[in-house]
């Protein structure tokens, strides 16, 4: 027998957002149908995330996998696991990169090394208009509350950091942050979406191994799991689920590494295709 589907995990820009990275209505209609017939829907990006209302997604009782699975919470908005990056890596990385404009996530708060100007300045265009207008909301949207600048090395080691991002298009910057990456394999990994952006966790941390752990508090099997990805932050998670969705704009690494590949997030392609699975597994229910 088919197993029904009880946790539906998925990725946000690319995958469960629309073409213009936000929730709109039909998004908002499919998951509520979706949890009122008694599944579950968790919200599995980098993004350090608290609660699904950040984004756009109201009250919905949504779990969240947020900083790559560094951080899982519940559908009230309660940390359940937090997995921070080690101490001593860490120092080394603050240290031996001073002009980097590091972004230093833990769970309550977001400490950036460097100005606001910095930072937004981080945020290159992609292709297109969507991509334009992201980026462009990116540098102008005011600082969120939990999100401090111009911090210092003390002030970051002081905290229990468990994501560090660093937006860089310098060639020789990347190679040195890639085999700084390298040479701590053993306590330091790097999923990213895009080449331009270094999103550090401890090694052990994937969205993978993060929702299969989420699961398995909910008392759901993995085999009752369906995720959802388009990049490399969500490779793990991808080829860990048997029940894996890639999106038509997804990377071709991406592509690979799932079970299927669903249309496009401009067509709302993955909360339709969680509602049609609930709707189609409803008369085994």
């Amino acid at each position: 027998m088919i197993p029904l589907i009880k946790l539906f995990a998925s990725d946000l820009d690319g995958t469960l957002f629309n073409v213009l990275h936000e929730t709109d209505r039909a998004i908002l209609r499919s998951l509520g149908r979706v949890l009122a017939a008694g599944r579950h829907v968790a919200l599995a990006t980098g993004r350090a995330v608290h609660h699904g209302r950040e984004l756009g997604f109201g009250e919905l009782p949504l779990e969240t996998v947020s900083g790559n699975g560094a951080f899982i919470r519940d559908a009230d908005g309660a940390l359940l696991r937090e997995v921070p990056i080690d101490q001593a890596t860490l120092e080394e990385l603050l240290v031996g990169f001073p002009s980097c404009c590091f972004t230093c996530v833990d769970a309550e708060l977001t400490l950036v090394r460097g100005t606001r100007e910095q930072y937004a300045a981080g945020y290159v265009p992609s292709r297109g208009p969507a991509g334009r207008l992201v980026a462009w909301r990116q540098r102008h949207r005011p600082p969120a509350a939990d999100q401090l600048f111009d911090r210092t090395n003390t002030d970051v080691l002081a905290r229990r950091t468990c994501k560090v991002n660093c937006r860089t298009a310098d060639p020789g910057v990347k190679r040195e942050l890639a085999a700084f990456v390298a040479e701590h394999a053993d306590t330091l990994v790097n999923a990213s979406f895009d080449g331009d952006l270094f999103e550090l966790t401890n090694a052990r941390v994937n969205k993978g191994e993060a929702v299969s752990w989420l699961a398995a508090q909910l008392g759901t099997a993995e085999e009752e799991v369906a995720v959802y990805g388009d990049g490399g932050n969500d490779l793990a998670m991808l080829e860990r689920f048997s029940h894996s969705y890639a999106t038509s704009g997804a990377s071709e690494a991406a592509k690979r590494a799932a079970g299927g590949v669903i249309g496009s997030c401009v067509l709302h392609a993955v909360p339709r295709h969680m509602l049609a699975t609930v709707r189609r597994e409803e008369p085994l229910a």
